[in-house]
């Protein structure tokens, strides 16, 4: 749906939307809620701790990818219903992806987080 807009009106229009997304996910969706508390928590101890700035970046990068993923999912689940109600093998095969897009990104989080503050691998 095409509004027409150009130019400044259209940016902030975006931002107006981005915002409605993100309280939308917020007040509809208990795991992004619970990531996103966690992010705050492990955001504040990523800046306090005393690591180069670079390892810091790689820290929180590794947060925004979580809140980045699951939001891919909350779409994916949200076009799926949308379509049907209906139990089909692509629409599983869908949401099975999303879910695993998050699952990666925790992965992901894990190691960055344990090379940096506990030095593995």
């Amino acid at each position: 749906m095409k509004t027409g807009d150009k130019g400044v009106k259209r940016i902030l229009k975006a931002f107006v939307y981005s915002a409605e997304g993100f309280w939308e996910s917020v007040k509809s969706e208990e795991a992004f809620r619970q990531e996103l508390a966690l992010c705050a928590v492990l955001l504040i101890i990523a800046l306090l701790l005393p690591i180069s700035i670079i390892e810091k970046l790689f820290l929180i990068s590794s947060l925004f990818l979580v809140l980045l993923m699951e939001l891919i999912n909350t779409a994916i689940e949200a076009v799926v219903d949308r379509i049907s109600d209906e139990i089909h093998p692509l629409s599983k095969k869908a949401k099975d992806i999303g879910s695993l897009l998050v699952l990666l990104s925790f992965i992901y989080l894990g190691l960055v987080w344990s090379v940096i503050i506990f030095g593995l691998f």
